[in-house]
């Protein structure tokens, strides 16, 4: 049903700062750009700020947001690019490569929002791109949002357990503190 309105739950609202990477392989500049134009709206709307980088193509987004997750302190990541399909199985390659590496990272706990387009041609992308239009940069945006809520809504407390310094008095010591 072409047309048809889809629901998007309301963007979470965050008491501590949230930094996301945005990581865009601009293959197609002017597609990026939107999509990179939706997704910087978005975070700023959320009080997000935001990193851009650049990357040569769809299959090195991922990597580069695996470097950063293990590397940096974002709290969620922004994958852009646009894959359209040629004359050659390439297409399949990148568009099912990209997207289960961004899968698995998602499961390894990188909170990631997916705006790689994939798409038959340069129109139906730069109908996806547009931020005045079907906007896939900042419902990329929204996604990571969503989240790193997510995360920090289930974030595990610490329970305090382990050594404290000075707690404890090895054998023969008279000087030391006393255990409790």
């Amino acid at each position: 049903m072409a047309g048809a309105s889809h629901y998007t739950p309301p963007l979470p609202a965050f008491d501590e700062p949230v930094k996301v990477l945005v990581v865009v392989a601009p293959y197609y500049k002017d597609i990026a750009d939107d999509l990179v134009a939706g997704a910087l709206a978005a975070l700023e709307g959320a009080g997000a700020t935001a990193e851009v980088v650049e990357v040569p193509g769809a299959l090195e987004v991922p990597i580069a947001i695996r470097i950063a997750h293990r590397q940096s302190n974002f709290d969620g990541f922004v994958a852009l690019g646009c894959v359209i399909r040629g004359e050659t199985t390439h297409y399949e390659t990148v568009c099912n490569d990209s997207s289960r590496a961004l899968t698995l990272l998602g499961l390894e706990g990188a909170n990631i929002g997916n705006g790689i387009l994939t798409v038959e041609n340069h129109d139906q992308a730069a109908v996806r791109a547009d931020p005045q239009g079907q906007n896939k940069g900042g419902g990329a945006a929204e996604a990571a949002l969503h989240l790193i809520a997510l995360s920090r809504k289930w974030a595990r407390q610490t329970k305090g357990v382990g050594f404290k310094p000075g707690s404890y008095r090895v054998a023969g010591d008279n000087e030391g503190p006393a255990s409790a």
